[in-house]
């Protein structure tokens, strides 16, 4: 375990969140609701829209590692709950963490992948993977991966009728127009997804096949792709990449014990709760 950096006293507490994930979205609330002042760094305008107004700083925009060691002068300790597949962001932030000498914690969340075995679960290791195993498996392919690859999709899928889930935002619904996606190929709404609803979208959109990623239980793993084996649909799975790192915490409660130690560390108070708590 990292030894957490605590501030000089008389100093802030300031804590830097890199994702714009619902969990890096639960750490600033606790964040917000302890008084502990802390900036949060989204890649995308799709990020800032989904933080809201949390209380902290906001960074928008994506950073390479230069970027990144600029945006962490002030930070003392820094958590990096990125989505599992935002690889480069993970990389180019633990970087910087080393060259500033910065305690860096990733904030994991547990995979379900193990939890399912079916002969029709079909685990591959990148999109370029995946597009040429749903490919052999049916022309109507459905993708609840998100909007970030879609043009590879249509890249490597020539020919096939996509149906792509994703976030009811004006610049991804026009990034799917530009991508000659029509109205009935794209599934606009906010998850994750009851059971129940999986069923209902599979039932009417008719799949052949599916492609999604390991994304876990604050994703949905398990509600969105048990329906879809139990109606016979092949279902490929992007694995997340594989990185190592010498911090890991999984949970909210986790996050909070070690959030208590590192104030516990500062020897002084904590400010009083942020404005606009969520």
């Amino acid at each position: 375990m990292n030894a957490l950096s605590p501030v000089s006293p008389g100093k802030p507490a300031h804590i830097h969140i890199l994702g714009g994930t619902s969990d890096a979205l639960i750490l600033c609330r606790t964040l917000t609701r302890r008084g502990v002042p802390y900036s949060l760094s989204v890649a995308s305008d799709t990020g800032a829209a989904l933080a809201g107004d949390l209380g902290g700083e906001l960074q928008v925009g994506r950073m390479d590692a230069d970027a990144m060691a600029d945006w962490l002068r002030n930070a003392r300790w820094v958590i990096d709950a990125s989505h599992p597949y935002a690889e480069l962001a993970s990389h180019n932030l633990a970087a910087a963490c080393a060259e500033l000498g910065l305690p860096l914690t990733r904030y994991e969340r547990p995979s379900d992948i193990a939890t399912i075995n079916h002969p029709l679960l079909l685990p591959v290791d990148s999109v370029e993977q995946a597009c040429q195993t749903a490919a052999a498996l049916g022309e109507r392919i459905m993708l609840t991966t998100g909007s970030k690859q879609l043009a590879d999709y249509v890249r490597w899928l020539p020919g096939k009728t996509l149906i792509a889930r994703v976030l009811p935002l004006a610049g991804i619904l026009a990034e799917c127009a530009t991508l000659g996606l029509g109205v009935n190929q794209v599934i606009a709404m906010t998850g994750p997804f009851s059971h129940e609803l999986n069923v209902a979208l599979y039932r009417h959109f008719r799949p052949q096949v599916m492609i999604t990623k390991e994304s876990g239980r604050e994703g949905g793993y398990t509600e969105k792709v048990r329906p879809c084996l139990e109606m016979n649909i092949p279902c490929v799975v992007i694995r997340r990449p594989v990185m190592h790192w010498d911090d890991v915490i999984a949970t909210p409660e986790a996050f909070e014990r070690r959030l208590n130690q590192w104030l516990d560390a500062l020897d002084v108070p904590t400010a009083e709760p942020l404005r606009n708590p969520v």
